[in-house]
């Protein structure tokens, strides 16, 4: 579980974190050129942004690992 005594500004902190971060992947990874391409650069910085996500997600704010 997560630690009760942290302030509260802090959570917030990583809840706005993890929305933002969040749409980002979702943009870099579903993006498509209007030739229907991937654009590589998007992908990788889309997959980087997942995982500082899931990472502040599952460690920050839900406590698992």
């Amino acid at each position: 579980m997560p630690d009760d005594r942290r302030r509260p500004m802090e959570h917030m902190v990583d809840w706005i974190f993890v929305l933002v971060t969040a749409a980002i992947a979702y943009h870099g990874i579903t993006y498509r050129t209007p030739d229907g391409d991937r654009d590589t650069v998007r992908l990788l910085f889309g997959c980087i942004a997942l995982l500082f996500c899931l990472r502040v997600l599952l460690v920050d704010i839900l406590g698992l690992i």
